[in-house]
């Protein structure tokens, strides 16, 4: 794995063997950047479910002002924490571990609003839908941010009092992204 673009175009990212964590592809992740572009300038983001961090370090690479990575497996974290040191943008990022399935409450304590949300749960879990409804609940995002969903093609979500609205969708493969806008 390797960061795609910007600042750190080019640099290798850690990324633990077997199956626990699933990071999100170079290709994906080059696809997903190209189509939300500059979103990404000057915003806090989120990365939940963070596995190696790839996408919040992507975001930093492009212009990010901060990144907060969410994970509650203690080795991904420490995946995050190698390859964020590793590029000296521990001063840009938030590592902390939580469980996002069952609520973002961390995110109160940070006094950050943030324009763009990754969220790249574990597949066919139900976590897709529950991330959003807690990222809804948490209040952390900026009116008309943005929140880029990866989960399997099959596993349905609900925007219903979620305050968010459905922007695009593509699929690859067995994975579905989903682009949704933060309601004004």
């Amino acid at each position: 794995m390797r960061v795609i673009a910007g600042k750190y175009k080019g640099r290798r990212l850690q990324a633990p063997r077997g199956r626990e964590i699933r990071p999100t592809s170079d290709r994906l992740r080059e696809s997903i950047f190209n189509i939300i572009g500059a979103e990404i300038t000057g915003h806090n983001i989120i990365d939940i479910f963070a596995g190696t961090g790839a996408m919040g370090i992507e975001a930093l690479s492009r212009g990010a002002a901060h990144a907060v990575f969410i994970d509650k497996h203690s080795r991904a974290l420490d995946v995050v924490r190698a390859n964020v040191e590793a590029l000296k943008a521990s001063h840009h990022g938030d590592i902390i571990r939580w469980d996002a399935g069952l609520n973002l409450r961390c995110l109160a304590a940070l006094d950050l609003s943030f324009g763009l949300a990754f969220i790249d749960p574990p597949y066919n879990k139900g976590y897709a839908d529950q991330a959003l409804k807690h990222l809804a609940a948490s209040n952390a995002m900026v009116p008309g941010g943005l929140v880029v969903l990866e989960h399997h093609h099959l596993e349905g979500i609900s925007l219903q009092d979620k305050g968010m609205a459905l922007q695009d969708q593509r699929r690859y493969g067995k994975t579905l992204v989903t682009f949704l806008r933060i309601m004004v």
